[in-house]
């Protein structure tokens, strides 16, 4: 009998050792996967970020000229704040900014402009509305240029244009 109790001992130990065997190897093959994943996040996450910051580089370019150009005076006040407001809007602050506080005059004058119709759109509607529509706006830019020109300033200071298109003059 006590040989039967050494053969199972010995086979309860094997059992042990191979199921521990199996357990460590399935923990270190986990391991390498979360090593794994962890290094495919951060490639992941670094290449987002060097996207994000292209795309921020080229609205900031945008942005940079249509504050210019505004500042020059080759731009309306209107059409410009009603890009300049797109495009500050898709950028990508590194900390949260209330563009309204900020830009206080492009923002009210993308707010007089941002329902009216433009190109195309304005043929549906009658001399006198399309009068009335461009009275309106001009009034605004009348009203809010002072403000619309220190938040040009503000913009050409803050978006930094790309390499060689700081010098693109305006005709």
């Amino acid at each position: 009998m006590a040989t039967e109790w050494i053969i199972a001992l010995v086979i309860g130990a094997l059992i042990i050792a191979g199921l521990s065997f199996y357990a460590g190897k399935l923990i270190w093959q986990v391991k390498a996967q979360n090593e794994l994943i962890a290094k495919k996040r951060a490639e992941h996450e670094a290449e987002q970020k060097k996207k994000r910051q292209e795309r921020n580089a080229k609205l900031a370019d945008s942005i940079n000229l249509i504050a210019k150009a505004m500042n020059q005076k080759q731009c309306e006040y209107s059409e410009g704040c009603l890009r300049i407001w797109v495009l500050i809007s898709q950028y990508g602050f590194e900390k949260e900014v209330n563009l309204e506080e900020t830009y206080p005059g492009i923002h009210q004058m993308y707010e007089v402009v941002k329902d009216m119709p433009t190109h195309d759109a304005r043929k549906k509607y009658s001399k006198k509305e399309i009068f009335k529509m461009d009275t309106e706006r001009w009034r605004a830019e009348e009203r809010l240029e002072k403000d619309i020109l220190k938040d040009c300033e503000q913009l050409v200071s803050e978006f930094q244009a790309l390499p060689g298109s700081e010098n693109v003059v305006f005709q």
